[in-house]
């Protein structure tokens, strides 16, 4: 059989680019095809669409595209988004782009807090837990990191808001911004102020799977052949693991928590719901619940493409700081 040459990874990338945007779009819009909900009946409301004509109805149903089947919209979508339109949000009275652009702001931040929160927590818990493997310390750790895991991102936040915000009034209980005061006056005290609560709940989220790969990692290094010949040149342990071991175990810890930060969105999208955060998720929420399927297309093509580019950090990442994986790249 004859050999077929693959193509190189810098020709591979925007293709699987390109393909996961078109399969993202696809799959968008089947689904909202497939939802039983009424977009005209769900954005003016039961009593108002009950007095309506049947003229009125259609003449909505028309405006939203409801009586319009799922391929003919994915057709007239697509070509309005290959000319750099993505359509109009009937539900926010704004283009897509727009509204997709102030809400990803406002998640970026809160996105960028946690990852970055979760990470360095993570990372050190489970370092302390690989270094003191079967003590109570270790135990300790690996409880409070099952326990976050089986916990509920909406119940965790719910908590913290009744404590920390209802009960000690230490924080805002909700919004990104004083009630009342308009975006532009705003201070930048102020915005962090807001977003420190719901940052902390959703980094809560991530740093048990960090916590427990870092732990693992951290205890195969400590029982390799280097750490063996470091401690009989007469070298501690933790500097002979600072020393020859960090890279070993932060690289995986780096790649893993690069890849859940798709699993990190998923949980903005509750955090912001229990907050009352304005960011792509509670659009994602309220898009849904609207039927409006183009905000849903552009929301879930750059939660996509957020994705796509951790992944893509994580493996250049992996490239720069493991001489092996660019032997590997090289002979692919």
């Amino acid at each position: 059989m004859r050999h077929v040459p693959r193509l190189p990874w810098w020709l591979r990338l925007p293709l699987r680019f390109v393909a996961l945007l078109g399969a993202v779009s696809i799959i968008t819009f089947v689904l909202v095809g497939l939802s039983p909900i009424d977009p005209v009946q769900a954005n003016v409301g039961q009593a108002a669409y009950l007095a309506m004509s049947a003229q009125k109805r259609a003449a909505l149903a028309e405006y939203w595209g409801a009586g319009r089947p799922v391929l003919e919209r994915f057709g007239s979508w697509l070509a309005g988004a290959l000319r750099g339109d993505f359509g109009y949000s009937l539900r926010f009275n704004a283009p897509v782009v727009t509204v997709v652009g102030e809400r990803l702001a406002s998640s970026g931040a809160l996105l960028a807090v946690a990852w970055l929160l979760s990470g360095a927590l993570g990372f050190a818990l489970g370092l302390v837990a690989g270094a003191r493997r079967g003590t109570a310390v270790d135990r300790v750790i690996k409880a409070v990191c099952y326990a976050l895991t089986a916990t509920p991102a909406f119940w965790l936040g719910l908590l913290f808001l009744m404590v920390f915000a209802v009960g000690l009034g230490w924080f805002p209980i909700g919004f990104a911004a004083p009630i009342g005061m308009a975006a532009r006056d705003v201070d930048a005290l102020s915005r962090l102020h807001h977003l420190v609560l719901p940052a902390i709940v959703l980094s809560l989220t991530g740093i048990a799977p960090v916590a427990l790969h870092t732990r693992e990692k951290c205890i195969d290094a400590l029982q390799s052949d280097y750490m063996r010949f470091a401690a009989s040149r007469g070298e501690g342990e933790g500097s002979a693991l600072f020393r020859h071991g960090l890279r070993n175990i932060a690289l995986p810890a780096i790649t893993l928590h690069l890849a859940s930060i798709g699993e990190l969105f998923g949980g903005s999208i509750l955090v912001e719901q229990v907050f009352s955060y304005p960011g792509l998720g509670q659009a994602a929420v309220t898009a849904g619940l609207g039927g409006d399927a183009p905000l849903l297309v552009g929301i879930a093509l750059a939660s996509a493409m957020l994705v796509f580019a951790a992944n893509a950090l994580a493996d250049g990442l992996a490239l720069l700081l493991d001489p092996r994986m660019r032997k590997e790249v090289r002979h692919a």
